[in-house]
């Protein structure tokens, strides 16, 4: 195992982490920037106002885009597994 193979290795794991993570980072970005401008517009300055609506959405955004985060991970891990012969052989 050299060295160009572990980078890529690395490489491709934070590339898996920024897909699947992806969905649940932008609904909780988007819902935030809502949030915060119904509260600049309406002085509301309650901290614990935008938190239930992002767990919400975070919860329904793992409902829909759940079974392709597991299927990516899964693919992903089978691919890892298959080139365990190429990393020491």
């Amino acid at each position: 195992m050299d060295t160009a193979m572990v980078v890529d290795l690395g490489r491709q794991a934070l590339w898996m982490t920024m897909i699947v993570s992806a969905p649940m980072l932008l609904v909780g970005l988007l819902v935030g920037v809502i949030i915060g401008v119904f509260q600049a517009a309406t002085s509301i300055n309650e901290q614990t106002l935008s938190f239930i609506p992002k767990l919400l959405s975070i919860g329904l955004t793992v409902a829909v885009f759940g079974g392709w985060m597991i299927n990516s991970l899964v693919d992903y891990t089978k691919v890892l597994y298959g080139r365990i012969p190429a990393l020491f052989g």
